[in-house]
């Protein structure tokens, strides 16, 4: 047999092998046994093993073989991936129609699509020319950790698309998650190994993907359904369950429990069809989520900073157990947040041993009265950390008193506020232990001061040998030091050293955000930085002045001002100064055409860099959004323009190619 023929032979065979694995893992309609399948992919091995160039990256075959990794790799994803707010109870979800047609200013009926709510792991399958390349999870949201090989072992997951014109690019969402039978099979196996069993479905589902080794991976029984989309190049997609029905078409795996309903009222019927269905599953679901049908709509809806404002998920109520509280331990987190903890007599819920649970904060522990020495329902939904939610009053012991926050750090012993407006007291000392390492990471991450080389484990050397105690050490070290660290080789360490240096000379704004104060992300520092201009007129300024700045409020004014009040801080900025941190403070908008106008750049830019021409636009008092909504201004287009030109064209937005925008500030 020679090449061409061995060519379409091997094509045949992907077409047979992916249209088995959909009929099976998809449709759970398979027309072939396992004997039969496995003679179709022992016949493609032995074409590929004889014909070595016509394997290629989305043959069935190399589901599973890949070397083990050493670590995994960061992805950016091109689109966030935002969590959902809460809903709990049919009442929050009326509340949230009621939000939604204020926004939109629409009287009738809205049209929504709801689905069950999936108790798994978030990921994102890349495909270019419809080719699977790229999996990752959803990590923050807006970076994640690349497990492409192991979502191949997926057989849900088609290699390629069942599509003749495939998109040129597609970002799909979906949840990866064990069955429960799968789960039960899985700790016998481990029990009669004498192996220790897992906790639960959905921590074994996130331990499996994020295994170095994808041949294990490979032995876990993983599923996935796919619920959404990021980034589409080269294809439209109208509404959200068009969508769905389209990726059903390509060979996705989409839940059938998924239903489009004209109105809250026919949605809210929906979602308690999806209670009665819960218990009857094959997986676990913690509730159910509620999306505006119309892309149109979801753009004028807009987004805040984490979530979007044109979908809501409704809890669902969560399985309870009653136990004792022995103790209530404070711990402060690494954004200083001041939280109370029951310690408690372990207990079951769901199969997994409960020991502690979150008493959030002050005015919740006042709510409820909890006190050391009482007897407490408590509640787990999905992987939320188990909460108090009653007292049992009548097994209350006398001599109980009621629990107060303490208002010194027990971490430093700084002050502890609170900021109005906010349930939750705060550390605001950069320099606590408890937020260190954390904050360390943020510090120099690459949005703010972009010291390259600072991997975790280097950043707990450094705290754990007493070198940084504060993050203005940084300034300080030096290349000997470093190179005396473990695995840490004198190029590495100057390397280090080098980016210290470079990022010397930071932006007021970079390192506003750098500080992680409480709702400054980077678009607030950008606020502050242009209208306070230095560091010292920040100091200077009283909550008044804050609040009086376009776009801050009372929450953000509140945090800037406690944080330019704690010494510890007004010390960590004395110290960058006096190890030759040169802070590039604004000296005002350099032109005021674009004031108030709000820009999105999407596609391929070939004249700028995309945070140049955000840059641009902020220094000449715009704003430079990553969604496309009815207050746009102006949506500023490159190479391979995808969804968000097509959304501009739905909204009637002025749409500018690169030259024009270009020609606009030559103007």
């Amino acid at each position: 047999m020679n090449t061409i023929e061995a060519s379409e032979k091997v094509r045949d065979l992907h077409e047979k092998l992916n249209h088995h694995n959909y009929r099976y893992y998809v449709l759970d309609d398979p027309e072939v046994s396992d004997t039969e399948y496995d003679h179709l992919l022992r016949e493609l091995q032995n074409f590929e093993d004889k014909f070595p160039e016509l394997k290629t990256p989305d043959s069935p075959t190399q589901r599973i073989g890949a070397a083990p990794l050493e670590a995994f790799q960061s992805v950016s994803h091109a689109v966030p991936m935002l969590s959902l707010d809460n809903a709990f109870g049919f009442v929050e979800l009326r509340e949230f129609d009621e939000r939604v047609k204020r926004l939109l200013e629409i009287t009738g009926d809205i049209e929504y699509v709801v689905e069950p709510k999936i108790d798994g792991v978030a990921v994102e399958l890349v495909y270019e020319n419809g080719i699977f390349i790229q999996g990752s999870t959803r990590g923050d949201g807006f970076v994640g950790e690349e497990v492409t090989q192991n979502l191949k072992t997926i057989r849900a997951i088609p290699m390629r698309l069942f599509s003749e014109n495939p998109p040129q690019r597609l970002d799909v969402r979906g949840e990866v998650y064990y069955t429960r039978d799968g789960f039960i099979k899985l700790n016998k196996e481990r029990e009669a190994k004498g192996e220790p069993t897992y906790a639960n479905p959905r921590n074994t589902a996130a331990g499996s993907l994020r295994q170095l080794d994808s041949k294990i991976t490979a032995r876990r029984p993983l599923h996935i359904f796919i619920h959404s989309f990021g980034q589409a190049i080269g294809q439209q997609f109208t509404a959200h369950s068009s969508a769905l029905e389209i990726f059903k078409r390509w060979g996705f795996s989409v839940n059938p429990h998924i239903q489009a309903c004209q109105g809250i009222e026919s949605a809210i019927s929906h979602c308690e069809k999806i209670i009665s269905l819960r218990d009857q599953l094959e997986y676990e679901i913690d509730g159910a989520v509620v999306k505006i049908d119309s892309h149109v709509l979801q753009a004028q809806a807009g987004t805040r900073s984490r979530s979007p404002r044109w979908a809501v998920a409704l809890k669902f109520e969560a399985k309870q157990a009653t136990t004792k509280i022995n103790d209530i331990i404070v711990q402060v987190g690494r954004t200083g947040a001041i939280t109370p903890v029951a310690d408690m007599e372990p207990v079951k819920i769901d199969g997994v041993e409960i020991s502690r649970a979150t008493l959030h904060n002050q005015d919740e522990i006042d709510r409820k009265d909890v006190r050391v020495g009482d007897w407490v329902v408590i509640q787990r939904a999905g992987d939320v950390i188990p909460e108090v939610v009653k007292v049992i009053l009548s097994k209350r012991l006398k001599g109980t008193v009621k629990f107060t926050l303490p208002t010194i750090c027990p971490e430093c012993g700084a002050h502890v506020v609170r900021i109005e407006g906010e349930a939750v007291h705060r550390c605001q000392n950069l320099s606590c232990p408890a937020q260190l390492k954390e904050g360390i990471r943020y510090f120099a991450a690459k949005r703010a001061l972009d010291i390259e080389g600072l991997g975790t484990k280097l950043v707990d050397q450094l705290v754990e040998t007493g070198l940084v105690k504060n993050v203005a050490d940084f300034f300080s070290l030096t290349k000997e030091q470093l190179a005396g660290l473990d695995r840490m080789a004198d190029k590495s360490a100057q390397n280090i050293i080098d980016s210290i240096e470079k990022s010397k000379q930071v932006d007021l704004s970079r390192l506003l955000y750098a500080f992680g104060m409480r709702h400054v992300g980077e678009h607030v520092a950008r606020v502050l930085a242009q209208q306070f201009r230095t560091v010292e007129n920040l100091k200077q300024a009283t909550v008044e002045d804050l609040q009086n700045t376009h776009e801050i409020g009372p929450q953000v004014a509140e945090s800037v001002h406690a944080f330019f009040h704690e010494e510890e801080n007004l010390q960590t900025i004395e110290r960058l100064i006096k190890f030759g941190v040169k802070i590039k403070e604004i000296e005002g908008v350099l032109d005021t055409r674009f004031d108030g106008k709000i820009f999105v750049f999407t596609g391929s830019l070939q004249l700028f860099t995309r945070d140049e021409a955000e840059k641009i636009v902020q220094n000449w008092g715009g704003r430079a959004t990553s969604s496309v909504s009815k207050k746009t201004d102006y949506v500023v287009i490159g190479e391979n323009a995808g969804s968000k030109a097509a959304k501009a064209r739905e909204l009637g937005i002025t749409i500018l190619t690169e030259k024009e925008f270009k020609e606009l500030l030559e103007q």
